[in-house]
């Protein structure tokens, strides 16, 4: 791709300025992020396929075993039963380094084929490079992708040019295909330009992607606050959610920092702070924001905010009362008896929904059920089961009692609500 601005020709100038990848760096890559395979027969030979060398497994937990060290060679291998004599395996390595000013991200590949009884063969490929500018601006240089005929993003065509490459796709669920490409492991030695140093990087990742990384550190100064305030969970917490996010928690975290209060729990702290926000409390007061007892705190608001849902919920049924009358007024008033229970229709979104609360049972959502009349059975006062009668069939749907459970009068229950079934019928054609 041809570089569509300024800033795109800066690099590709740049990137013909690139050393090559050193024998030093190549070998090891080789050296350490190859996983060599011990392959271990039915009958407890193992054979090294790095050096070839075999051996006969004693002791009774040669069959558990799951690594150990090949006597030849030395090398340290993952031990594997299984007939396959063939291992065919993949690595990634990324190399931190700077060129014209710019950040580089090297991202290499070692291809490893191991034959059973044969020396193992070794290739690498340069297939990635992230150019980060001290503004925190990036372009990408790769190879071409197989994008046919495969799931894998990274199916690289080697022969392919690492040129500059387009950071969009048209995959609405994949917006930049280079990100999802694993970094693997970072080569030891870094070299680094002057902003990432002073922005506070010492080679601690986070947890994060070393692209997202620096250009968090060298686009926001808020990044590296946080990073040289010593608030290293707390930064981590943010980049995890989004760092977009940072501006909901940033003059809190100034309080905290002024006031030297140490976060323990990032994520806790988070979370009560959202649940300040919520209920309105000032967040530009340590009183709030630097609670003695955070786990205390968060709980109780937890607690508080847990209650707000419950009312705000209740208050959306609620606002179905006056649908809800109109389409059950006429059954309203409608109660029946045999002289020890008595079965009501319940009138209201609100008797409705206390009954399931009552009953611990889902009833309370049922007022928006068109064809559904509720009625609920009672002795001396005292709820028993809730009924549920299909208006279109004039039959029981169900009857139940506390936490869904029949009661011992489940059945003289429906025999009663059935018998007078009619009442409910007078009423629906009237």
């Amino acid at each position: 791709m041809k570089p569509k601005n300024k800033f795109q020709q800066r690099v590709v100038e740049a990137s013909n300025k690139l050393p090559k990848l050193t024998r030093k760096q190549v070998q090891w890559g080789y050296d350490n992020i190859i996983e060599h395979i011990g392959q271990r027969t039915d009958k407890s030979k193992i054979t090294c396929t790095k050096c070839g060398h075999s051996w006969q497994g004693t002791g009774y937990l040669v069959d558990t075993l799951t690594e150990c060290n090949c006597p030849n060679c030395k090398t340290r291998l993952k031990v594997k039963t299984t007939k396959k004599r063939t291992f065919c395996e993949y690595y990634y390595m990324t190399i931190i380094t700077a060129c014209e000013g710019f950040q580089v991200m090297r991202t290499i590949i070692f291809k490893y084929i191991a034959k059973v009884g044969h020396l193992p063969e070794y290739t690498h490929s340069e297939v990635m490079q992230r150019w980060i500018a001290p503004d925190g601006k990036y372009a990408t240089f790769a190879r071409l992708r197989q994008t046919m005929g495969t799931m894998y993003i990274d199916s690289w065509i080697f022969h392919s040019p690492l040129e500059l490459r387009n950071e969009s796709s048209n995959n609405k669920f994949c917006v930049n295909v280079y990100d999802r490409i694993g970094t693997g492991t970072i080569y030891p030695k870094q070299e680094l330009i002057p902003e990432l140093k002073r922005a506070g990087y010492k080679k601690a990742f986070y947890n994060q992607k070393p692209l997202d990384l620096f250009r968090t550190l060298l686009a926001d100064s808020r990044a590296e606050t946080l990073i040289k305030a010593g608030y290293t969970k707390l930064f981590e917490r943010i980049m995890d959610i989004g760092w977009k996010n940072i501006g909901n928690y940033w003059q809190s975290i100034r309080i905290c920092i002024r006031n030297a209060y140490k976060i323990e729990d990032a994520t806790l702290w988070c979370d009560y702070i959202d649940n300040l926000r919520f209920f309105g409390r000032d967040l530009y007061n340590a009183k709030y924001v630097c609670p003695t007892d955070l786990h205390a705190e968060h709980d109780r608001y937890m607690r508080k905010k847990a209650k707000d849902d419950a009312r705000q919920e209740l208050e959306k049924q609620l606002e179905k009362e006056a649908e809800y009358k109109e389409a059950k007024a006429k059954f309203f008033g409608l109660i029946f008896s045999d002289g020890l229970i008595s079965v009501r229709v319940l009138e209201s979104v609100a008797d409705i929904v206390l009954e399931g609360k009552l009953m611990h049972h889902c009833v309370g959502g049922y007022h928006s059920k068109t064809d559904s009349l509720i009625l609920s059975a009672c002795i001396d006062g005292q709820r028993v089961e809730t009924i549920e009668v299909s208006l279109s069939q004039l039959k029981v749907i169900q009857s139940r009692g506390i936490c869904n459970k029949n009661t011992e009068h489940h059945s003289r229950i429906i025999q009663l609500v059935e018998s007078n079934i009619p009442l409910i019928e007078e009423r629906l054609v009237a």
